[in-house]
C-alpha cells in the first residue's frame, strides 16, 4: 500500500497536532489551513470544542478575496491577532497542520506575533 500525498499530509498533520496537544495547558489552538486559492486561520478551544475567532482571505471586509500570497497571509495574521485580543486571548499555540513553516504560513505567524499573540 503506497503512501499518497494525502496520506502523508494527514500523517504530518496528526503528528504535529498530537505533539502540540501535550504542551497545550488549556491554551487555544491557532489552526492554519492553506489551499491553492485562499488561506484561513481559526482560534479553537479544544476543551469546549468551539471556534473563538477566525479570519480568512475569503472575507470581503479584508478585501483579499481570491488572493493567496505572503501579503494576504500577513493581513490575515494581523486580523486574527486583532480578533483574538477582542475575544480576550493573548496566548495560544500554533498548529501549522501538515504545512511546512515556510512562506505563507510563516508570514501569517509573524504577522500574528506582531499583532500581539504569543505562541
Amino acid at each position: 500500500m503506497a503512501n499518497t500525498k494525502q496520506k502523508l499530509f494527514q500523517k504530518r498533520r496528526l503528528r504535529v497536532r498530537n505533539k502540540l496537544r501535550k504542551m497545550a495547558n488549556g491554551r487555544p489552538r491557532l489552526s492554519v489551513h492553506r489551499s491553492n486559492k485562499n488561506i484561513s486561520v481559526q482560534l479553537i478551544d479544544d476543551v469546549k470544542g468551539v471556534t473563538l475567532a477566525a479570519a480568512s482571505t475569503v472575507e470581503k471586509d479584508l478585501g483579499l478575496v481570491g488572493t493567496n500570497n505572503k501579503d494576504a497571509a500577513a493581513k490575515v495574521g494581523a486580523a486574527i491577532a486583532e480578533r483574538a485580543k477582542a475575544a480576550g486571548i493573548e496566548e495560544c499555540y500554533f498548529d501549522r497542520g501538515g504545512f511546512l513553516f515556510h512562506g505563507k504560513v510563516k508570514a501569517l505567524a509573524d504577522a500574528a506575533r506582531e499583532g500581539g499573540l504569543k505562541f
